[in-house]
């Protein structure tokens, strides 16, 4: 088997201001979509990422450690420039950290089960065995 997308919910209110989010801020396109889900890619990469609107009032209370994870030269400051772009979206979002090198975006409303994660390059620096 091999590794082909990697699935989370939205809720319904707010998908379509997170899929623009995802297009036009991070250069995801859009592959496919049916009536509950989209999947969509970012240019460069192999993985895709699913989203599925869910209806859920329940968060998940440890979703901090469910994360859709970007590497940035700038992490904090990026995601700052996603959450003032949601805010003008009306979406609520805010930044907070896991350390000086990494950082996360929540939307409580619109991230049901997980948050977006940019953290600095080299953490990501590691052998891969073959």
């Amino acid at each position: 088997m091999r590794l082909n997308h990697v699935a989370n919910r939205l809720d319904p209110r707010h998908f379509e201001t997170v899929v623009e989010m995802l297009v036009t801020q991070l250069g995801f396109r859009v592959l496919r979509r049916t009536e509950r889900s989209i999947w969509l890619r970012q240019a460069g990469a192999n993985v895709d990422l699913q989203f599925s609107r869910s209806e859920t009032t329940r968060r998940d209370a440890d979703k901090l450690r469910s994360q859709v994870a970007f590497l940035s030269e700038t992490p904090r400051e990026a995601l700052q420039a996603l959450a003032d772009w949601a805010a003008a979206h009306g979406m609520a979002a805010s930044v907070g950290a896991y350390s000086d090198r990494e950082f996360y975006l929540d939307a409580p409303e619109a991230f049901v089960d997980f948050v977006v994660e940019a953290m600095r390059p080299e953490l990501a620096d590691y052998a891969v065995p073959d």
